[in-house]
């Protein structure tokens, strides 16, 4: 059992995710934290604790994150990938009554599972490196791993030429992550964008209707599919880049690997770049900085995984 802490900011993709997360006999979800990213930090919060609702689990506390990035500039929203609420055509209720927890939580929680937690974060790292400013030696320290999707090295970004959307939105504090993290999993664009999941896998699974969210699914995965067709002309689905890391945290026998200290750039033109040294023979670093990148994975197996999951009887029996 992977007991998972999970940083998002639902948005389609973490939706997924979470589903997938709450649906998945091997993962416990032990919190969420949600902040700004495809959504305000409100809405993040609001999305996460209607997901929960629907799956009866509102005892898994939603921890309130960052409401913006370190350089305090203005965000940019992304409602033609996500829909206005993050959540395509659907409208979550108002005034959610959910297990809401303060920042603190965090540590609270690291401190009941220790070196048994697993973080993974799939938004922006905002919020996961204020976590490490406040108490950083006494408690990050202590996490198992740290699974993070974001970057792209060597590979056409999805927001400029260079950058992916989670290290654009706070290169600062993506790169404060990478360089004072242990055991940190990176899933870069240039594998998660390989994460195809199809209409037609995605009918297979909600013409079943096994759990709470069968009614959810395909609704907002064609409002995801619809904006990625515009995106990418010609693509046959839409990459599950959230899904696929939360598929490495239970599967890392499905993922190749290479280990390489990471940095992320900072300046105008090249914010959010990831760097990392892929020569032959690459400078020498010290162990405790270098970090693990996702280079490839068995999509197959990632397909029957997910097709597994998403049709699990519910209640799940974890």
């Amino acid at each position: 059992m992977k007991y998972v802490l999970l940083f998002s900011d639902p948005g389609i993709d973490d939706a997924l995710a979470i589903i997938y997360a709450l649906l998945h006999p091997q993962i416990e979800i032990v919190g969420i934290v949600t902040g700004y990213g495809n959504v305000s930090a409100e809405q993040a919060t609001d999305n996460a604790a209607y997901l929960l609702q629907l799956a009866g689990r509102s005892d898994i506390p939603v921890i309130d994150g960052a409401q913006g990035p370190f350089s305090g500039e203005l965000v940019t929203f992304y409602p033609e990938i996500h829909g206005p609420e993050g959540l395509g055509p659907i409208r979550p209720p108002e005034n959610i009554p959910g297990n809401h927890k303060p920042f603190q939580e965090i540590f609270s929680i690291i401190k009941r599972y220790k070196n048994h937690l697993t973080i993974v974060d799939v938004g922006r790292s905002t919020s996961l490196a204020i976590a490490f400013l406040l108490d950083g030696e006494q408690s990050m320290k202590s996490v198992r791993e740290i699974y993070v999707m974001g970057g792209a090295f060597n590979f056409p970004g999805n927001v400029t030429a260079v950058a992916e959307a989670n290290f654009h939105g706070d290169p600062v504090a993506s790169d404060l992550v990478l360089e004072n993290g242990s055991n940190i999993t990176i899933l870069p664009l240039n594998v998660t964008n390989f994460s195809i999941v199809t209409p037609e896998i995605i009918d297979r699974i909600t013409q079943q209707q096994t759990n709470p969210f069968s009614f959810l699914i395909k609704p907002i995965f064609d409002y995801y599919f619809n904006a990625y067709k515009k995106l990418v002309p010609g693509i046959n689905g839409a990459p599950l880049h959230d899904v696929l890391t939360l598929f490495a945290v239970i599967a890392p026998e499905q993922f190749e690997y290479l280990l390489r200290r990471v940095r992320v750039e900072f300046s105008l033109l090249s914010r959010g770049r990831t760097v990392a040294d892929f020569r032959a023979k690459p400078t020498e670093e010290p162990k405790e900085t270098l970090d693990r990148i996702v280079i490839g994975f068995n999509y197959q197996a990632f397909i029957q995984d997910f097709i597994r999951t998403l049709t699990t009887k519910f209640p799940v029996s974890n």
